[in-house]
């Protein structure tokens, strides 16, 4: 048992025990062989919690780097932030302007004479909405459409010939509008315009219908060129631009003017430093020894994170050839500080913005070698699930902590094994310690009968 390097003191086993008959603690003495045997585990279980926290800091990295990438997408994709398009009103009051990616820059004067109105006619009062009135026909017209609807015993009143108009679909809606002369049908077009036009044809009905609006179009003029339109929602007179008419004004020429946009430019590349930014802050935290705990972060070691942090660097200090000057972050307004972050020097953004669009541009959507060209082919390699630096390492990490989980499980699987024989083989040793003073006794009774027989 000395070999086991138990103290059998602290297991309840004392000098007395062989006079005693007291056994021993057998679940303390297998507990404590059982301890010094899980000294390779503890090790094993410390480089298991070392591949977890190194993990998640990967993790948390490759998550900011993949944010990176949308923001430095939303600057290369020739459909992206900086490939929008912008149209301002001089007038909002009476007409605004939005503009897609494909919009033409310039300026435009547009003149809204009248706005597209919508037709609608009402009948003369009745007492109320189920009053009866003469059966006949209705011919509605909606447009160019004529339809015969018919008056018979079973819609004769207001209500039902609103609910027969509307369920025939005809492109009006009816509704019967109550006030101190009594009941009204109303019928008002879906459709604006003229190809939403009103009229009743023809009534053998007794009612008496009147007409309130007339369905016209819109009428304006761009760059003095008439034009009309059925909505007030004006597309294709100019490539690109929709007009949105609030207000005729035939006297107020409207300013619009169509060009980039400059905000969401001015965003997007906010949003791209501010992602960098973290990125590169997140790296820079994992070098950086913290004088307290007297260590640095979990992957000081990692030669991955040390290889990205070099080609970002490297990426972002890149310039590209020939772009009226204009081939650098720097030459944008985008400075680098001593620890790789970024900031933007908003005044001279906005003037190369204003001055310079069309170069600002082509250095995130230009050619192959363009900054912004470059930079995002790397960042696509980078984040790649198969070949990316971080992903690689995360892969490795994960088998072996898949190995070590492993090995732990098997070293578990033989220590339950031997605690079982362990159990055994102390319960056997209390067992003979608790008999021994039995025993002992025994022979000195028989000791002493003899002695009395020599006698």
């Amino acid at each position: 048992m000395s070999s086991t390097g138990l103290n059998l003191n602290s297991l309840g086993m004392n000098q007395s025990t062989a006079t005693s008959g007291s056994g021993i603690d057998v679940t303390a003495v297998v507990n404590q062989i059982l301890d010094a045997a899980r000294a390779p585990e503890r090790l094993w279980q410390q480089q298991q919690s070392n591949f977890t926290a190194q993990s998640n800091a990967l993790t948390s990295i490759n998550s900011s780097l993949s944010a990176l990438q949308t923001a430095m997408q939303s600057l290369h994709d020739i459909t992206g932030a900086i490939s929008a398009n912008t149209a301002t009103s001089s007038q909002t009051g009476i007409l605004t302007a939005s503009a897609q990616s494909g919009a033409v820059a310039g300026t435009h004067l547009v003149t809204v004479t009248n706005l597209a109105t919508t037709a609608s006619v009402y009948t003369d009062a009745l007492a109320n909405g189920n009053t009866n009135f003469q059966t006949g026909v209705i011919t509605l017209q909606v447009g160019t459409k004529s339809t015969d609807i018919t008056v018979d015993s079973g819609n004769n009143t207001l209500t039902g010939l609103a609910s027969t108009i509307n369920s025939q679909q005809l492109g009006v809606t009816a509704s019967v509008i109550n006030d101190s002369n009594g009941s009204r049908l109303a019928l008002i077009s879906k459709t604006t315009g003229q190809p939403g036009d009103l009229t009743i044809t023809g009534n053998t009905t007794g009612l008496t219908f009147h007409k309130s609006v007339a369905g016209q179009n819109a009428s304006l003029t761009i760059d003095g060129v008439p034009f009309s339109s059925a909505t007030n929602t004006v597309t294709g007179a100019l490539s690109g631009v929709t007009l949105n008419l609030v207000g005729s004004a035939p006297n107020t020429p409207v300013q619009i003017s169509v060009g980039p946009d400059t905000n969401g430019a001015t965003q997007a590349v906010n949003n791209f430093v501010s992602a960098y930014n973290a990125v590169i802050g997140a790296i820079n935290a994992q070098f950086t020894y913290n004088t307290s705990t007297n260590s640095a972060g979990t992957l000081a070691a990692n030669s991955a994170l040390r290889s990205l942090q070099s080609s970002l660097l490297s990426d972002v200090t890149y310039a590209m050839s020939s772009n009226n000057g204009y081939e650098s972050l720097a030459s944008l307004g985008i400075d680098m500080a001593n620890d790789g972050t970024l900031s933007v020097d908003q005044a001279n953004l906005n003037s190369v913005l204003a001055s310079h669009y069309s170069d600002f541009q082509n250095f995130f959507q230009g050619s192959s070698t363009s900054f912004g060209s470059q930079l995002a082919a790397d960042l696509t390699s980078l984040t790649s699930p198969t070949r990316g630096a971080l992903n690689e390492n995360l892969a490795e990490i994960k088998n072996q902590q898949t190995t070590l989980h492993t090995t732990i499980s098997d070293f578990e699987d033989r220590l339950a094994a031997r605690q079982q024989q362990l159990i055994i083989q102390y319960s056997q040793i209390d067992a003979m310690l608790r008999q021994y003073p039995v025993t002992l006794q025994a022979i000195t009774a028989q000791l002493a009968t003899l002695q009395t027989a020599q006698k």
